[in-house]
């Protein structure tokens, strides 16, 4: 089969959906399946190197974060009839439509990821937003109802979908996100290691938990850096390590927090860690921390499990229960109560009982995010 991946951006800066992308486009060519990417990316971006694929960047993106491009809408048209299916990464913009109209005219089905957009908590967050998205809704209910498939990444995420928004009629497919083994086997980890402590030198010698994404609100990064100062003083040699963009200037204010709080000197702020830093980080951290508010998957957890540590969930984040259910982590309620017993029960553990857990990550990584399994379901989507 031939495959076009959709997207606005390929930039790690912009989350889970780049990367998603990036591993799908792996197993897809491991499977025989031919791919292609389209985004709305300058040409000369340096994120663009690597992939396993032809890329077409094509350095339009008008009205912001609508990123309205007539140049896609040519492109579409013009290329839409080569391919056996289409996909199309995220939700309320307009690459979406002028997919489905492109598809249309071709003949061609598509599908769509919405990488957790329509989850209620959004609705909740932000009341504003949600009205102007009321509006736009008819457009983007005809994207959704006219796909062969609207991809989810849990049975979770499908199911909160349909809580926001009506009319809610389209064609579900569970599809769960994954790593290719390539990502994370094979390597020196060692030297993975050691490049993560040269990204970050004052945490080398010392104990640290791992915030692995975006500095965003939904993230609850205030929850996390208040449940650890209340407990910093019973764990004096482990620091927590925030690494991730922040997009929305979030940072300075939870400096500021942690600084109040008497912890500044033990929350560090690496920034975006890519390739071996990522993996070092990974590697070396004590645990993987997300105290989300939403999270329809969360990649960084695969990769922690990937890498054989522990996580520490919100139950917010999806696939909580069969992280739990195997034994390779912990979860509580995504609130600052929930959080601080969260970590409280993680200091509280044995080193054997750590280590029990950490033996458990890789084979809850192998036994339930095969990314197979998804380029199965897209490829079955687009066969009929």
């Amino acid at each position: 089969m031939q495959i076009l991946h959709v997207i606005d951006t390929l930039s790690p800066a912009a989350g889970g959906p780049p990367q998603a992308v990036r591993q799908l486009v792996k197993a897809s060519c491991a499977a025989g399946t031919q791919v292609e990417v389209v985004s709305l990316d300058h040409p000369r971006s340096d994120f663009l190197a690597g992939l396993a694929c032809p890329v077409h960047p094509l350095d339009e993106s008008l009205l912001g974060r609508y990123a309205f491009s007539p140049r896609l809408w040519r492109w579409l048209r013009c290329h839409a009839a080569r391919f056996d299916g289409m996909v199309m990464h995220g939700v309320w913009t307009f690459p979406g439509s002028a997919l489905r109209s492109a598809a249309r005219r071709a003949g061609r089905p598509y599908g769509v990821f919405v990488h957790g957009a329509l989850d209620p908590w959004f609705q909740r967050q932000y009341p504003l937003k949600h009205v102007k998205k009321l509006l736009y809704w008819p457009l983007q209910y005809a994207v959704l109802r006219d796909a062969a498939a609207v991809f989810f990444t849990t049975a979770t995420e499908r199911d909160l979908a349909l809580a926001g928004f009506r009319p809610g009629r389209w064609t579900s497919v569970v599809a769960p996100l994954g790593l290719m083994e390539e990502e994370y086997a094979g390597r020196d980890s060692a030297a993975q290691i050691e490049a993560f402590y040269r990204a970050l030198p004052a945490v080398r010698g010392r104990s640290f938990l791992l915030f692995l994404g975006r500095i965003h609100i939904k993230k609850g990064c205030s929850l996390l850096i208040e449940a650890f100062a209340r407990l910093a003083a019973t764990v004096p040699r482990v620091d927590l390590v925030i690494a991730g963009p922040d997009q929305a200037g979030l940072q300075p204010a939870l400096q500021a927090q942690a600084a109040a709080l008497g912890v500044a000197a033990r929350v560090h702020w690496p920034g975006i860690l890519g390739g071996d830093s990522k993996w070092g980080a990974l590697r070396a951290c004590d645990a993987l921390v997300l105290p989300s508010h939403q999270e329809n998957f969360g990649l960084a957890v695969v990769e922690a499990l990937a890498a054989g540590r522990p996580v520490l969930l919100s139950d917010q984040v999806n696939i909580w229960p069969d992280i739990v259910a195997d034994g390779a982590g912990l979860a509580a309620p995504d609130t600052l109560d929930g959080t601080l017993r969260l970590l409280d029960q993680w200091f509280r553990l044995s080193p054997a009982a750590r280590d029990a857990m950490a033996a458990r990550a890789p084979a809850c990584f192998a036994a339930r995010f095969s990314l197979a399994r998804s380029v199965a379901a897209i490829n079955r989507a687009f066969a009929a």
